[in-house]
């Protein structure tokens, strides 16, 4: 008979402050793993040192291969996804970049899901957009227990709404009230056989996260082809609606939840406004010195020709300029 003894933790922004308030409360014979995808701040990986002076537990950053110990903290490195093998082990992996980030929530919760199925623990703490939001799915189809950070006492509370909004989450509470909640959940026995079966499309994200070709893990079997083309490599975006969340794929492996996939366009956007006015800022400045060029060598006909076709364009590079100015980001949190 095991327990509950397999935790996973998501967050973003404010992550740093909220994980101190979550460990200082674990008392130091907890019998549990701890495993923390961060993905701002404590930058050069020092998020382990942080917590191991707040709370009871030896916190380090995940070592590729290492095997998992109760009472020890595991902290995704920087630019690799954590994973969690049924063996007992720890993976840290290059694969593709999922909700435009890496480490990534999805990935780690993804793994545990499938290696450990009813024993896992979920926990969706403050961040922006939704990353987390899939891999605590996953988590509930495998029968592991979902927690959510109640959004009213998150800095950001787009990612704990998220789950809340496309999870059956058994339990959203205060910061301050997870950790004795774990404790508790910590000490519940789980019966292994008979545990839900394994949804093939798991073991399909799980390859990509591992480093596997996408389209030989079947990726190409993964969703239907949307519109949309993968922000990163543009490839063809596949789509998958689980219940009410919808996410997306390319062929090349990253993944991309709604929210974190309409940010993106929408900094590609502004990126591409920016991109246009220095094109045509350089085009001007070059008509210029070619008009000078043509005036100071008598053929003033196609230097006064440049000079007014550098005129039209400087009053639409304004136009652009004025439109990237005006521009907001789109707005932040759980998709409907």
């Amino acid at each position: 008979m095991n327990n509950k003894d397999i935790v996973v933790i998501g967050t973003s922004l404010g992550g740093i402050e909220a994980t101190k308030v979550l460990v200082a409360g674990f008392p130091s014979d907890i019998k549990a793993s701890f495993f923390i995808v961060l993905h701002i701040g404590a930058a050069g990986g020092s998020l382990p040192k942080i917590l191991e002076r707040v709370g009871p537990l030896a916190a380090s950053n995940a070592k590729d291969g290492e095997p998992i110990e109760v009472g020890h903290i595991y902290v995704a490195p920087p630019d690799h996804h954590l994973l969690l093998e049924g063996s007992g082990h720890v993976r840290v992996t290059r694969g593709p970049k999922e909700n435009r980030t890496r480490p990534a929530v999805d990935p780690l919760f993804r793994s545990a899901a499938f290696g450990f199925g009813p024993r896992v623990i979920g926990v969706i703490l403050t961040g922006e957009l939704d990353d987390g939001t899939a891999g605590l799915f996953a988590i509930k189809a495998c029968g592991g227990t979902a927690i959510a950070q109640e959004p009213e006492d998150a800095l950001a509370p787009s990612m704990p709404l998220s789950a809340l909004r496309h999870v059956a989450v058994d339990h959203c509470v205060p910061l301050k009230e997870i950790a004795p909640l774990l404790v508790k959940l910590s000490r519940t026995a789980v019966e292994i056989k008979g545990a839900k079966p394994m949804p093939e499309k798991i073991e399909t994200e799980l390859k990509i996260a591992n480093e596997v070709n996408a389209i030989e893990a079947g990726v190409m079997e993964w969703g239907e082809p949307s519109v949309y083309t993968c922000p990163e490599c543009h490839g063809v975006l596949l789509q998958l609606k689980e219940h009410s969340n919808l996410r997306f794929r390319c062929h090349t492996g990253h993944a991309y939840s709604l929210e974190s996939l309409l940010a993106e366009f929408s900094e590609r956007s502004e990126e591409n406004l920016w991109n246009a006015m220095r094109s045509m800022e350089e085009n001007i400045l070059l008509m210029r010195c070619v008009a000078a060029h043509c005036s100071d060598n008598g053929n003033r006909a196609r230097a006064e020709a440049l000079l007014k076709k550098a005129l039209e364009t400087q009053k639409l590079c304004e136009l652009i300029r004025r439109a990237a100015m005006a521009r907001k980001s789109a707005p932040s949190g759980p998709s409907p």
